[in-house]
């Protein structure tokens, strides 16, 4: 997929599941439970060992499953990321070292951003999706509507993610310049380590109602 399918995805889905995934033995009940629970995206994050694994056997095992690879924190993580297999990558700050490998592999990459300075450095990186990372401690809805005033004429488009959940996704969602929520509660790792797949399935069900009710 190019950079403009893959954002077009995650904004008609409007909710990105953000996992932390142990065992690569959860990696296909987990991708079954969210493909079955109408919500076919995946954000894995570098920060466990089995990372890079659980990514190698969703995507070969589960291609309709959209896959990226989140805290992609340097360009070391980028090419290891990149080889196995995901659509996207999303990191949790803006290092433009990285930004410009993502450029050169023609590999959509989500930097994430806190303050206006950071909307500026990555627009000159040429990048219009970004995670507004941690979103509620950096002030969640009311500081992403004071962000996008002077930036959605440029197209800018959100991705707030650390804080949200089943209680303030609707404020987010609401807003013309969130392009999608990342969040972890759809799968926390005590549902995975407990094989709670149809909890997972039905919080993805209810996320989807919440993105047809907001968006139609």
């Amino acid at each position: 997929m190019n950079d403009h399918e893959v954002f077009r995805t995650i904004t008609r889905l409007g909710v990105v599941p953000v996992i932390a995934i142990d065992r690569v033995d959860d990696a296909l009940p987990l991708a079954k439970a969210l493909i079955e629970g109408g919500l076919p995206v995946i954000e894995i994050t570098f920060r466990t060992q089995a990372a890079a694994e659980v990514m190698n056997t969703i995507s070969r095992n589960r291609p309709e499953l959209l896959l990226g690879a989140g805290t992609v924190l340097n360009v070391e993580n980028l090419e290891k990321a990149q080889s196995c297999g995901p659509a996207f990558a999303v990191a949790p700050g803006l290092n433009p070292r990285v930004v410009g490998r993502a450029n050169e592999l023609g590999f959509p990459f989500v930097p994430g951003i806190a303050t206006p300075s950071d909307i500026e450095a990555a627009l000159a990186l040429d990048c219009t999706t970004l995670k507004f990372f941690p979103s509620e401690a950096s002030g969640g809805v009311s500081m992403l509507k004071a962000l996008s005033a002077p930036y959605r004429h440029m197209g800018v488009r959100f991705v707030p993610t650390g804080g949200v959940n089943t209680g303030n996704l609707e404020s987010y969602l609401a807003l013309d310049t969130v392009a999608a929520v990342g969040g972890t509660w759809v799968a926390t790792k005590d549902d995975i380590a407990a094989g709670r797949w149809a909890d997972v399935q039905q919080r993805c069900r209810n996320a989807v109602e919440t993105v047809r009710q907001l968006r139609g």
